[in-house]
């Protein structure tokens, strides 16, 4: 049954247009595994980094965070859009630490809400805004809204920058879903509590990490930028 639920969500996802050829294949990080690159996830949320290396975890990087280094900046998220953020965060933190960085950025888009809170998602219910703050400011917004009404997306960006400060790749996907009344689960974070995956009834707070692993939007992005990420290496621009 495992087995079978496996392959039905690797179709799912094929048919949203965001696994690529290879999938994460075990080739690819043989391949990646061969010498020894230091990547850069330019992240200061700690979950979101454990996310990003768990999915990095098997093509042998050495991957390192913000928190591995004494002076990271502070990068001002001002950009209009999520490829605009994910390119200053990559860029700006690759030019001052000096190695490759991948520079992320996400949220979640309710259609009953004119697709708030977007690029604010981690900031939706202001200053000092916790997941917790967010969710209850979110509910309340979307007050009595049936449920046929409350779809939502989320959006993953991701930029890779070179230690120059140069973007060389970079690939945005979605996760579609709606938004429930009430939470379920404990897994994850940010607005996963809330975030229904219609096929399979639960939240992403109730699928879990592995499963999350699979459908997210982070997921999904991060299974288009390995294979390039990999031409990178074997082209010899990674240095």
């Amino acid at each position: 049954a495992s087995a079978r639920r496996n392959l039905d969500i690797k179709a799912d996802l094929r048919h949203d247009g965001c696994l690529g050829d290879h999938g994460g294949d075990p080739v690819e990080g043989e391949a990646l595994m061969a010498t020894e690159r230091i990547l850069v996830l330019g992240t200061g949320n700690v979950k979101k980094g454990i996310e990003l290396a768990d999915l990095l975890a098997p093509y042998g990087l050495i991957l390192k965070t913000l928190a591995d280094f004494d002076d990271p900046l502070e990068v001002v998220e001002d950009g209009d859009s999520f490829a605009a953020n994910a390119a200053l965060k990559a860029t700006q933190q690759a030019r001052h630490l000096g190695h490759w960085t991948l520079g992320e950025d996400s949220g979640i888009s309710v259609a009953a809400l004119d697709g708030e809170p977007g690029i604010y998602s981690a900031r939706f219910s202001g200053e000092g805004a916790t997941d917790e703050s967010n969710n209850q400011h979110l509910i309340e917004k979307l007050g009595q809204t049936p449920l046929e009404k409350r779809q939502a997306h989320y959006t993953c960006h991701m930029a890779l920058s070179d230690p120059h400060g140069d973007v060389r790749e970079s690939v945005e996907c979605h996760c579609h879903g709606r938004i429930r009344f009430e939470a379920a689960g404990t897994a994850g974070f940010g607005y996963d509590p809330y975030f229904e995956v219609p096929e399979y009834h639960k939240t992403f707070g109730q699928l879990g990490d592995k499963v999350k692993s699979i459908l997210s939007h982070r997921a999904r992005a991060m299974r288009q930028l390995v294979p390039r990420l990999h031409r990178l290496i074997l082209d010899g621009h990674w240095s």
